[in-house]
């Protein structure tokens, strides 16, 4: 039997441009960086949750660090990620999304009563804020 797994820590995105990533990011979700370089930027999810953006063809080769070498790694194209929201809070997101010049792409009733709002950051990749309902454990 495999040893348990407790939950995710980290997702990556990549992006073109470290700076339009990160305003997006902050400005328009609110979301806050907790440490950064001119190669990536990692940003607070609340507790034990992280999303790292990195420069896209930037993190090919191994990086060497005091405490070890971190392995070579990539992805291409729009990729998705789903942030979880409160329930009641869409009317919210919306209004923000708006003042941003934000487009909602759609927007999606789930059967267990979640509602999820889908959009693009600036390097196209599908956005989703999430309420409790979309899945089971969720």
């Amino acid at each position: 039997m495999a040893p348990r797994v407790t939950g995710l820590l980290e997702t990556c995105l990549y992006v073109a441009d470290l700076g339009i990533a990160r305003q997006f990011y902050e400005t328009v979700l609110g979301l806050g960086v907790m440490m950064g370089d001119y190669r990536f930027l990692a940003f607070d999810l609340g507790p034990g949750s992280v999303l790292l953006l990195f420069i896209a063809g930037d993190t090919t080769e191994p990086v060497e660090l005091p405490g070890g070498i971190i392995p070579p790694h990539d992805g291409r194209g729009p990729t998705h990620i789903a942030f979880a929201v409160p329930a009641g809070s869409l009317a919210d997101w919306r209004s923000r999304l708006a003042d941003n010049d934000i487009a909602i792409e759609s927007e999606v009733s789930w059967p267990n009563g979640g509602q999820s709002l889908y959009l693009r950051d600036p390097d196209r990749h599908l956005v989703e804020l999430a309420t409790p309902g979309v899945w089971p454990n969720y």
